[in-house]
């Protein structure tokens, strides 16, 4: 008989195959076996759980910033909101800290800032910007899981916008051995061609900021893509008009994939007041009807899935004061609410606890080739969490676990809430605290760690 070193018991646990009652047998924080639920078998520890057991969250969009600008984000905040919203894997982006992570050594020196802090697992992008070409095949080496690249200013000078032949010279580097560009995609003459006035009103900004531009640059790296045969991949995805053309992309043969984020199916342009400059990312929130078909897309896979672009910043640098949306920072914050907001946004359409999975957990961890990770099956790690459908809260931004309370979720109600959080069958969380010293892992692409 296998002595199991826990065994969880729900009667919906969400599996690729089947939303169902089962056990949960966990040995070495590995997935052992999935039984019927009453089965009789011998753990030391046998919890049977009112709640809904779903794999963690994969989150492939996150900026932590440390080190360089901790004071925006660390990893030791980022990852306690991770753990509070069911994330026990995040990919964490190149920029935003300093040194952006364009070379191994950088991504030493990340590496090194986060060492025993991470609460969850770990893995990091790298950046392919202008001049650091040679430094692509040495970083994928390293284990990063792909290459992001910007096609207008990143907000930050450390990390520069690429032009569209140098991105071409990457995706030439990068198609022969499977490396992945991906691509915050608007077009810089767009942008510098629109009207950007000093606002505090919303509709100032879209037009700073329209889907032309994002449109514009999404054709420009599909047809890149065609040309290199390299796999691409569009970053938080906001104008649902760009939904055709990635539908024939795919369609000819083009490894293209799209991601959207929580804010572009929740939130919308008309319910953001003058001067609520919580409200504002790149690319913006657009209004009601395209968030609609961008629903659509999620619901029918021409997005293959949802990733929080955790954007934080300090109170002071969304200029509260001014409400002037051209000076704000643009980015919100959401590692800890993603399952709740989808749950919540995706009522209208009756998505299931399966739809959830699949979209936060199982398609990003295919997506970016974490392995282990990303469904409940056995084999895997035992990334498991617990989550109550039924469980509405008003969000208090205060309360949430990344650095700064900045958060356009403040005072909203919504429904579906983490209540257990465990990394390779260790509790992590449970019911607002934490339950274990930071045991996160460092992951490399392809790799089991």
């Amino acid at each position: 008989i296998i002595m199991f070193d826990r065994v969880l018991r729900s009667k919906t646990v969400v599996t690729p195959n089947s939303t169902g009652s089962a056990a949960i047998a966990i040995k070495n924080g590995i997935i052992e076996g999935i039984f019927p639920f009453d089965e009789v078998l011998e753990s030391k520890e046998d919890l049977t759980l009112i709640e809904a057991l779903l794999p963690g969250v994969v989150d492939t969009h996150v900026h932590i910033n440390e080190p360089g600008r901790t004071e925006w984000e660390g990893f030791t905040t980022a990852t306690n909101a991770a753990a509070a919203g069911g994330v026990t894997t995040l990919i964490d982006m190149p920029l935003n800290s300093i040194p952006p992570t364009v070379s191994v050594d950088a991504l030493k020196t990340k590496q090194a800032a986060a060492k025993d802090k991470c609460r969850v697992d770990v893995g990091f992008w790298g950046g392919a910007i202008p001049g650091n070409l040679t430094h692509l095949i040495p970083l994928q080496n390293s284990g990063v899981f792909g290459f992001k690249s910007f096609l207008l200013h990143s907000g930050v000078d450390e990390f520069p916008a690429i032009s569209l032949p140098e991105l071409k010279e990457a995706m030439n580097t990068l198609a022969p051995v499977d490396g992945l560009l991906i691509i915050h995609a608007e077009d810089d003459s767009t942008i510098s061609n629109s009207p950007s006035p000093n606002s505090k009103n919303y509709e100032d900004f879209l037009n700073s900021r329209p889907r032309s531009a994002e449109n514009i640059a999404i054709a420009n790296v599909i047809d890149l893509a065609q040309e290199t045969g390299a796999r691409v991949h569009i970053l938080h995805l906001s104008s649902a008009e760009a939904l055709e053309m990635i539908i024939k992309a795919k369609a000819a043969g083009i490894k293209i994939s799209a991601e959207t984020c929580p804010h572009y199916l929740s939130l919308s342009a008309e319910e953001v007041s003058e001067g609520l400059t919580q409200y504002k990312c790149c690319p913006p929130i657009r209004e009601q009807e395209n968030q609609d078909r961008l629903w659509e897309g999620v619901l029918t896979g021409v997005i293959d899935f949802i990733a929080s672009d955790h954007s934080p910043c300090t109170p002071d640098l969304k200029v509260p004061e001014l409400g002037d949306f051209q000076k704000a920072w643009g980015g919100i914050s959401s590692l800890e609410l993603g399952l709740s907001i989808i749950w919540t946004a995706g009522a209208r359409y009756n998505i299931t606890l399966s739809d959830l999975a699949q979209w936060l957990s199982t398609k990003p961890a295919q997506f970016a080739g974490v392995s282990g990770k990303g469904s409940i099956s056995v084999g895997n790690d035992a990334d498991i969490i617990a989550f109550d459908p039924e469980h509405v809260r008003q969000i208090d931004a205060a309360k949430l676990h990344h650095r700064n309370p900045v958060s356009p979720y403040n005072g909203k109600h919504l429904r579906g809430y983490v209540t257990h959080t465990w990394l390779r069958g260790t509790l992590i969380y449970q019911q607002g605290e934490f339950k274990s010293a930071p045991q996160g892992k460092f992951l490399n692409k392809g790799v089991r760690v």
